[in-house]
């Protein structure tokens, strides 16, 4: 049977109470996996650059960490722009989370993880609507700029299990191990996509995802120019900059083409 083409514009977004879900979900699947690790995988390389599985749970640790403790991220700022000042706030304070962690072996990292992720989700619950949907994260980090929404509001429903999810997926390729998807992986695909389609202005396009996180979508207005065929996650893996696994198909006019392949979301 055919699978049915919508406009991604007409993806909702995440709500408050759908993202405490998907938030859950996808803190179990990174902790699980993350307890699966031997010795000497905590020491591999990932594609984040410069980074090793351990790095990238420290980095991981320090976001929640920050959520209930806002404090902890200026601070951090500060140091970054003091110790790192080649790097931009954004990246500065990412190395700053690494280097406060440094001497924490990789178990107990995931100890710290499931000690501070609950608060934080808790914690940006508990954050009134008003503040919520005016406080701007590029107060802190000017990179925020870019998002297609940058208050707190989008961070708790949107964000935060983006970045957990894409650093599951950053922690399988350097394992070398398959990702297990569920439910909660097409959702936070989904919007990955929402937020390509809410940035896209060059001719309309079709992306055909397969897989249990997959489905096909409308990028833009009109007759699609040019059709991308992928594996969602090959698809989230190539709008973050990363290396793709797979294979990326396309098909139509050249353009079209080139604008796939140029498109990028903030993750």
């Amino acid at each position: 049977m055919a699978t049915t083409t919508s406009s991604a514009r007409a993806v909702p977004r995440t709500s408050g109470t759908r993202a405490r879900l998907v938030n859950e979900a996808e803190l179990r699947a990174t902790i699980s996996t993350y307890r699966e690790l031997s010795d000497e995988d905590w020491r591999r390389p990932t594609a984040c650059t410069g980074w090793t599985v351990r790095d990238m749970l420290a980095h991981t640790v320090g976001q929640y960490e920050e959520v209930p403790r806002p404090w902890v991220a200026v601070r951090r700022i500060r140091r970054a722009s003091r110790t790192h000042p080649h790097l931009g706030p954004l990246d500065g304070h990412n190395e700053i989370q690494i280097e406060d962690r440094k001497a924490v072996p990789g178990r107990e990292l995931i100890g710290a993880l499931a000690h501070f992720a609950p608060q934080a989700l808790i914690a940006l619950r508990r954050v009134p609507a008003p503040v919520r949907r005016g406080v701007r994260l590029s107060l802190l980090y000017p990179e925020a700029k870019a998002l297609p929404d940058d208050s707190v509001d989008y961070l708790g429903n949107v964000l935060a299990a983006r970045d957990t999810w894409m650093h599951r997926v950053d922690l399988c390729d350097a394992l070398g191990a398959g990702l297990v998807l569920d439910g909660h992986d097409r959702e936070i695909v989904d919007q990955v996509v929402l937020d390509l389609a809410l940035g896209w202005t060059g001719p309309a396009v079709e992306i055909d995802l397969h897989g249990p996180a997959g489905g096909r979508r409308l990028i833009g207005i009109g007759s699609p120019a040019a059709t991308l065929h992928a594996e969602a996650v090959d698809f989230a893996r190539h709008v973050s900059g990363r290396p793709v696994r797979g294979s990326l198909e396309l098909e139509g006019d050249p353009g079209a083409r080139a604008a796939l392949m140029a498109a990028r979301v903030v993750f």
